[in-house]
């Protein structure tokens, strides 16, 4: 009998379970995995972007948990040594008409209690010597790291507090009881007082599993990515950002200097045809049905279809992908970029085809579920597991019902 268990080994997983020791010291907690090796997924495909919280609504809990969360994560690597990098970034506007997006933006970064600042042309270059800007944000305070790397040693303190971690168990079905919550996996029954799922692109089904029925649904949207050549990453200093589009629910194509000297360019976003589908020809029968019976997603479709083509000839066009990246860098020519690991977006959307623009948990008697945990969630994994942490206590008194964070 476990006092906890965690279901999935990403990073919010791992840094619940720290969390959980920190506050239950005698605790016996496990973590359960369905891969071979931790932070296979979201974390594993993560940008490696240290966020600010400047595109989130004030008060949100994205907004909050960016804020103190890309804090906690720099105090982290300082502590334990892990190579991080507090390079900010800048967030462009190339067209006149996107001026007061950015003046938008810019007061949303205020209200959010960063310390930013509105830059001319001039400055831009002095920062991003090859971006092509009318106007700028400097948002010092962003940063990147390698998030396998923070996972890894994340795992390392929570089998020092005599965690355990069972890879290569996937959880099958589960039974949740008055005192005790019964977990069958492929490999072994599994009993424990608390159940937390952190399952990330399959939190949606764990829910289900455990009997609570929700308004929305995990959609795998996939991001895919090109490299820089070496020999042309002096083209871009640090983190080079687009304004975005507010119409739209994604960052669009975007410039990142990745921990180890690398540059990624992008992502597009495209519909994945199967939850963990990083390739183009990864399918899963059973995962796009699920997508395609969903009326959620066909709202949603039909409210991006202009963006939505678009996003896809730029998956198969290397040429329209090249173009939107010279809108921020002209010099930048199709030969300079070979393709990159892609990476996959659970994005939880509601039936009426509106995404959660928020960090979501489902409580139940005996479980937790988060059930939506998008970017920055990596950022502010440390504070997301406290913040499971300090509902535990007032779970005995709840009957199965969703409160939202």
């Amino acid at each position: 009998m476990y006092d906890f268990l965690i279901i999935g080994g990403g990073i919010v997983g791992l840094s619940t379970g720290i969390a959980l020791y920190q506050r239950f010291p005698n605790a016996k907690v496990i973590i359960v995995e369905k891969e071979s090796q931790i932070a296979m997924h979201q974390t594993g495909h993560n940008s490696g972007v240290i966020h600010s919280g400047i595109y989130y609504k004030p008060g949100s809990y994205k907004a909050k948990f960016a804020r103190k969360g890309s804090q906690s994560m720099v105090s982290f690597c300082k502590e334990y040594g892990i190579d991080h990098d507090i390079c900010g970034k800048v967030i462009v506007a190339t067209k006149k008409e996107e001026i007061p997006l950015l003046e938008n933006l810019y007061t949303r970064g205020i209200q959010n209690e960063l310390c930013i600042r509105m830059i001319n042309k001039e400055e831009v270059n002095e920062i991003e010597p090859h971006v092509n800007a009318l106007a700028a944000i400097h948002v010092p305070q962003a940063g990147i790291v390698d998030y396998r790397q923070v996972s890894q040693k994340f795992a390392e303190i929570f089998l020092k507090y005599e965690g355990i971690i069972e890879l290569g168990t996937k959880v099958e079905k589960i039974y949740e009881n008055d005192d005790t919550v019964v977990i069958e996996t492929n490999n072994k029954t599994l009993q424990a007082r608390t159940v937390i799922n952190c399952a990330g692109l399959h939190s949606d089904r764990i829910a289900a599993t455990a009997g609570y029925k929700t308004d929305m649904k995990i959609i795998p949207f996939r991001g895919e990515y090109y490299k820089l050549r070496p020999e042309k990453r002096d083209l871009v200093k640090n983190l080079i950002y687009p304004v975005p589009n507010p119409k739209f629910p994604f960052l669009g194509v975007h410039f990142t200097r990745m921990i180890n000297g690398e540059v990624d360019a992008g992502p597009n976003a495209v519909l994945s045809f199967k939850r963990e589908g990083y390739k183009k020809t990864d399918f899963n029968p059973t995962d796009l049905l699920e997508v395609l019976s969903y009326r959620g997603f066909w709202k949603l479709a039909s409210k991006f279809m202009k963006e939505g083509l678009d996003e896809y000839i730029r998956s198969f066009s290397k040429t329209q992908f090249t173009k939107s990246l010279q809108e921020i860098i002209p010099n930048i020519k199709e030969d300079d970029l070979v393709p990159a690991p892609a990476g996959v977006r659970a994005q939880a959307l509601k039936v009426d085809g509106t995404m959660v623009d928020d960090f979501h948990i489902i409580m139940g008697k005996r479980t937790i579920h988060v059930c939506n945990a998008p970017s920055p969630a990596a950022t502010a994994s440390i504070e997301i597991g406290k913040e499971i942490v300090n509902r535990i206590p007032e779970q005995t008194h709840l009957t199965k019902h969703i409160v939202k964070i």
